[in-house]
C-alpha cells in the first residue's frame, strides 16, 4: 500500500513555521505557508543557533550556507557586572564539534530566515502571503482568511507567534501575551569601531558570547556577519507605558541603568548611537497543543514563548517543525493523523516546558540583587568551574543540562518514538486496534 500523500496547511512563515513546512515537504507531502505579511522578512538582529538546531540544519544541507553568514564563538563567558571579572567559561570551538558533532552559530535573524525560505521554496513549499487568518474549522479542517478564499487541507499547523490567532480559536477565548517584567534593548554596533577602542579590542578580536551578570538586569553580546558587527542585547526592568510594547529608546536613560557597571561595557555603551526597547512577553503554557479533531497542531512561540536567557526559543521551534516533520514521513495511512499529533506533543510538550522554566529560572540567576545570593552564585562559578555540578549556575556548562540542550537528535528521537507506537505500547493512540480491524 502506497503511503498517502496529504496537504498540511502551515499558518505562519516564522522560523519555526518553515521549520515545518520544510521537514513536511521533505516527508513527501504538499505544504502551504499561510502567511499574514503582505512580503516575507524578519526583523530583529543576532540570534544564537545551538548545536541541537545546527544539527537539524546540517541534515537539511544547508549548515554550509549558515555557516557562511555566521560566526562561531570560541567561548560562554560569565562575567560579574561590577568589573567584568570572568566567573565561569564554557568552550564553544572547538567543544561543540567534538563534543555533539554540531556547531555553535551566530547569525543575523534576517540571514537565517533567508536561507530558510530559499530552501522551502526550493523544495516545492507554497507561501501565499498577505493570508490574515480569521478563523478555523478544526474538524473539517479549513482556514478562514480575511478577502481570501477558504483554505482547505488534511492538517493544520498553527505556527504564527506569540500573538497567535490560532491559540486563541484553539482556546475559543483571547489570550493576549503575559506581561514578565522585563524589557530589552536590541543594538548593533560596528566592530571596527570597538577595535579602535582600548577597552573593546578584545571583545572583537577573539568570538565570544559575553554575559554581564547584575541586579536586576544583565548584558550579552557576541559577533555578527563574519565579525562585522556586534550585537548587544541590555535586559532590565520593564517601564513601557501600558500597551506599548516597543518604542525608540532614550540613550541616556539606557545609559543611567548601567553606570554602575563594569567600564569595559560602560564603554561599549557609548559607542550606541540608536537604540529601541521591546517588552518582554510570554505565555501561559496550554493543557494541550492540538485539537480533539486529530486535524490540527501548534508548534513554536504560538504554544511555548520562552524568554531569551538561555537563547533557546527559535532552536525549540525549529525541532517541534522537525519532528513534525519526521513523524509525517512515516504515516501509513492517513487515519494515524491523530496518533502522529499525539505523539508529537507527547514527545515535545515536556522538552519545551523545561525549556521555558529553565529560561525563567536563569533569569532569577543572572538578576541576584547584591547580596549572599548573588555571593554564592559567584563562589559556585568560581570554585566549581572545573567541576560543574547538575544545577551549576552557568547552565551552558551544567553536564546534565547541557547534554539534554544540545545533545536532543530530533531523527533518534522519532525513531525510538515510532518503534514504541508499531508495537501497539504509546498511550492514547488507536493505531494497533485499527491495524488489526
Amino acid at each position: 500500500m502506497s503511503k498517502p500523500s496529504l496537504h498540511v496547511a502551515v499558518i505562519g512563515a516564522g522560523l519555526g513555521g518553515l521549520a515545518a513546512a520544510i521537514s513536511i515537504r521533505k516527508a513527501g507531502h504538499m505544504v502551504t505557508i499561510l502567511e499574514q505579511a503582505p512580503q516575507l522578512g524578519e526583523v530583529g538582529a543576532g540570534i544564537q543557533i545551538p548545536p541541537n538546531s545546527s544539527r537539524i540544519l546540517n541534515r537539511w544541507g544547508i549548515l554550509p550556507e549558515i555557516e557562511a553568514a555566521s560566526v562561531r564563538p570560541h567561548d560562554f563567558i560569565l562575567r560579574s557586572y561590577r568589573d567584568g571579572r570572568v566567573l565561569s567559561i564554557q568552550n564553544m570551538l572547538p567543544y561543540a564539534i567534538d563534543r555533539y558533532g554540531s556547531p555553535y552559530l551566530h547569525i543575523h535573524r534576517a540571514e537565517y530566515h533567508k536561507i530558510l525560505v530559499s530552501l522551502a521554496q526550493r523544495l516545492g513549499v507554497n507561501i501565499e502571503l498577505s493570508s490574515i487568518v480569521t478563523g478555523i474549522n478544526f474538524q473539517t479542517p479549513i482556514v478562514y482568511r480575511k478577502g481570501k478564499p477558504k483554505f482547505r487541507a488534511d492538517l493544520v499547523v498553527g505556527a504564527d507567534g506569540l500573538k497567535s490567532v490560532c491559540r486563541e480559536a484553539l482556546l475559543g477565548r483571547p489570550d493576549p501575551p503575559k506581561l514578565t517584567g522585563d524589557l530589552a534593548y536590541r543594538i548593533t554596533i560596528k566592530a571596527s569601531d570597538m577595535a579602535k577602542h582600548p577597552l573593546l579590542g578584545d571583545l572583537v578580536a577573539r568570538p565570544a558570547i559575553n554575559y554581564w551578570m547584575g541586579p536586576s538586569g544583565h548584558a550579552v553580546c557576541y559577533l555578527l556577519k563574519g565579525g562585522g558587527l556586534y550585537n548587544i542585547v541590555l535586559v532590565c526592568p520593564d517601564n513601557l507605558p501600558q500597551l506599548v510594547n516597543a518604542q525608540k529608546a532614550d540613550l541616556s536613560e539606557m545609559r543611567e541603568f548601567f553606570k554602575n557597571w563594569d567600564p569595559k561595557l560602560r564603554a561599549l555603551l557609548d559607542l550606541v548611537q540608536d537604540t529601541s526597547k521591546w517588552r518582554l512577553q510570554n505565555s501561559v503554557e496550554l493543557h494541550s497543543w492540538s485539537h480533539p479533531g486529530g486535524k490540527f497542531t501548534m508548534l513554536g512561540d504560538a504554544v511555548h514563548a520562552t524568554l531569551p536567557y538561555l537563547a533557546q526559543g527559535a532552536a525549540q521551534a525549529v525541532e517541534d517543525g522537525a519532528v513534525l516533520g519526521l513523524l509525517l514521513g512515516r504515516i501509513q495511512h492517513s487515519s494515524q493523523i491523530p496518533d502522529i499529533l499525539t505523539i508529537y506533543e507527547f514527545m515535545r510538550k515536556p522538552r519545551t516546558t523545561r525549556v521555558v522554566k529553565g529560561s525563567t529560572n536563569l533569569r532569577d540567576i543572572f538578576h541576584f540583587p547584591d547580596g549572599d545570593l548573588q555571593k554564592e552564585r559567584d563562589r559556585q562559578l568560581v570554585e566549581h568551574q572545573n567541576a560543574p555540578f547538575e544545577g551549576y549556575p552557568n547552565r551552558w556548562r551544567d553536564p546534565v543540562f547541557q547534554e539534554y540542550l544540545f545533545g536532543y537528535d530530533c531523527e533518534k528521537e522519532v525513531e525510538n518514538a515510532w518503534n514504541i507506537y508499531e508495537e501497539g505500547c504509546w498511550p492514547m493512540t488507536t493505531g494497533k486496534f485499527k491495524a488489526n480491524l
